[in-house]
């Protein structure tokens, strides 16, 4: 019979890692909502970059299609990191909007995993230490419903 203690704890233990990255991805909203800089050619930068350096190549066709559109893409990326944040922090809404983490981070990685020719391969993994550690916490915000502690998820 499993401890109910030791089940509580991490229960309590995922709640305090799902609201620490909702208030990060609140602070990564806030930057670009509240900064003109990101929808006024920061979005089409940082894009570009991905397209003609580090981007898989069949992820490639997206990202330029996002460039067309830049200034609604940036907002779009500004409101889905808002409604992420918010989600987490609050615990409602979380296995839903752990999905859309998962696929933010999974976009994030798929535009930033090539590096330069020659480059060693452990790089590449160590290169998304960024975005693979925050996928998985959103699997596990999403398997174990992370939003029922310390959250307004309800239990079922």
């Amino acid at each position: 019979m499993p401890d109910k203690r030791i089940s509580s704890r991490s229960s309590r233990s995922m709640a305090v890692a799902r609201i620490a990255i909702g208030i990060m991805f609140l602070f990564f909203a806030e930057y670009k909502l509240m900064q003109r800089d990101f929808a006024n050619g920061g979005y089409k930068k940082y894009v570009t970059g991905y397209v003609e350096q580090t981007s898989v190549a069949c992820y490639r066709p997206v990202l330029r299609f996002t460039l067309r559109h830049d200034f609604f893409f940036a907002y779009a990326v500004a409101v889905a990191e808002l409604l992420i944040g918010i989600s987490m922090v609050l615990g409602l809404w979380v296995r839903a909007f752990s999905v859309v983490g998962a696929l933010f981070m999974l976009n994030l990685a798929l535009a930033t995993w090539r590096l330069p020719p020659g480059t060693a391969p452990w790089r590449y993994l160590g290169n998304q230490l960024e975005t693979i550690p925050l996928l998985l916490l959103f699997a596990l915000f999403l398997t174990h419903n992370a939003g029922t502690t310390l959250g307004l998820d309800k239990k079922k």
